[in-house]
This record gives structure tokens, C-alpha cells and sequence, in this order.
């Protein structure tokens, strides 16, 4: 008896709806698209509003927080809102990254470095609090916390991933997106060929997506003599906008399901 009911209330523990979408298709172009307005929305308020790299990093610390917060706190998953908090995370990401980066004077390989080591530090910690770092094994609001400490620090990562690629390295915006263009689709190909970790590559293509996004929403907004687009960044930003809301509207994503 004890043993059929243990049996039931894992099946209903693995058949748990989650609060994250699942992982399709959809998922990967709503990221990306999220990810490039990050870019293009954290240069209208630190750049075209002249309010600094700290000023913009408060500003969207402040909208992530108060987002984070509700998602926590609601028990079904909502689209609109799951990803306002990944737009969140993206902005703050890059009003974060930059001024780690240029208003702090440590240059990109050190802020990269720094990043690296808070995010291995943070998947470290949520691994040995909760046994795994699968994003379809998170029911509980302390994975769930551990889920968006690391997607933030990822976005973070990924901005400054992104700017290092494009200004340092000579490769340009177009360069660099290529660059982790080619990079996601090795991920794509190691997921259907190999047998790696599949967790493993996820949070490898989450990474990428972010440089991927921050290089090409640079091509759309810089000015023509740095190998950009010269668009206005609140025009970028409102396109990206629209066309998220979109995507959740048109193309609707479920829930995943929880697994462990």
C-alpha cells in the first residue's frame, strides 16, 4: 500500500506543470529576440538618456526584482511574465556587464573572469543544495531562486562575452554574431550527435544566446562608422517589443514538466 502510494505521488511530482516554458523551438527565438532588446533597451537608458552605466544598472535591478518576485510568487507559469523577468535580466545584464567592464576600469577579460567564476559558483551551490541543475526539476521557490541568480549572472556574462568579441577582437557586430551563431549550432549538433549532458548544453546555448543577442542588437544601433545600422534605439527596442509580444501571443508556449 505504501509502496503504490509513493509510486502515485511521484508520477504527480513528475507530471507537475512548471513555472519555466518548455523547451522548443519557440522558446530559442523568443530568447534570442529577448536578449537583443536587452541590448538595445540597456543603451537607451544608459546611452541615449545619458544616465550612466550605475544609474541604468539601479534602474532595471529595480524592475527585476519586483518581477522575479511575482513570478516566485505565482504558482502556474504565465508567459507575459516569465518573460518580462528574462527581458529584466537582460538589461540589467547589460547596464551591469558595461559597468563592471568600463566604469570600473577592469577591462573585458577581467570581467569575464569574474563572471565565469560567479556562475560556476552559483551552479555549484544550486547543485549541492538540490541534487541537480535541470531546468525541468525546478518545483521548488529554492531552485527557482537558484534558476533566475544563475540566468541573471548568464546574461551577464553574455553581454560582456558579446562586447569583448566585437570590440576587442577586430571581428566587428556582424563578426561576432557569427561567431556564436557557429557556436550554438555545434551545441545543436553535440545535443543530436553526442551524448553529452544535455543540462550541460543547455545552459551552454543559454550563455551563447545572450553574446549572440548583445552583438547583433549593437549592429543595429551603433553608428555606421563602427560597422553598425545607426537605428535609433528606442525604434529597435519598440520593434524587438512588439515582436516578442508576438510571439507570445501567436505562437503559444506551455508549460514544461517537471522531471526528478
Amino acid at each position: 500500500m505504501l509502496d503504490r502510494t509513493a509510486s502515485r505521488n511521484n508520477t504527480l511530482v513528475e507530471g507537475t506543470l512548471s513555472k519555466v516554458p518548455e523547451l522548443t523551438l519557440v522558446f530559442w527565438i523568443v530568447k534570442i529576440a529577448a536578449t537583443t532588446l536587452g541590448e538595445t533597451g540597456g543603451d537607451a537608458v544608459t546611452m541615449s538618456m545619458n544616465l550612466g552605466y550605475l544609474v541604468g544598472t539601479a534602474i532595471f535591478a529595480v524592475i527585476f526584482l519586483l518581477a522575479v518576485a511575482e513570478q516566485i510568487k505565482t504558482e502556474h507559469f504565465h508567459p507575459l511574465l516569465y518573460w518580462t523577468v528574462i527581458v529584466a535580466t537582460t538589461t540589467v545584464g547589460t547596464t551591469l556587464a558595461d559597468f563592471v567592464d568600463r566604469s570600473l576600469g577592469i577591462g573585458y577579460p577581467g570581467g569575464v573572469s569574474i563572471l565565469i567564476a560567479l556562475l560556476v559558483l552559483s551552479l555549484a551551490i544550486w547543485r549541492f543544495s538540490t541534487g541537480t541543475i535541470a531546468v525541468t526539476s525546478i518545483h521548488s521557490r529554492k531552485a527557482e531562486t537558484f534558476y533566475w541568480v544563475t540566468i541573471m549572472l548568464s546574461q551577464t556574462l553574455g553581454t560582456a562575452l558579446g562586447d569583448w568579441m566585437a570590440d576587442t577582437n577586430g571581428l566587428g557586430y556582424l563578426g561576432g554574431a557569427t561567431v556564436f551563431t557557429v557556436g550554438l549550432a555545434v551545441i545543436i549538433a553535440a545535443y543530436y550527435w553526442t551524448s553529452i549532458s544535455r543540462v550541460a548544453l543547455f545552459w551552454l546555448a543559454f550563455i551563447l544566446t545572450r553574446p549572440l543577442g548583445a552583438t547583433v542588437g549593437d549592429f543595429l544601433d551603433k553608428p555606421l562608422h563602427q560597422g553598425g545600422l545607426d537605428l535609433s534605439r528606442y525604434t529597435a527596442s519598440g520593434v524587438l517589443v512588439i515582436f516578442i509580444l508576438g510571439c507570445i501571443w501567436f505562437l503559444p508556449q506551455r508549460a514544461g514538466r517537471h522531471h526528478g
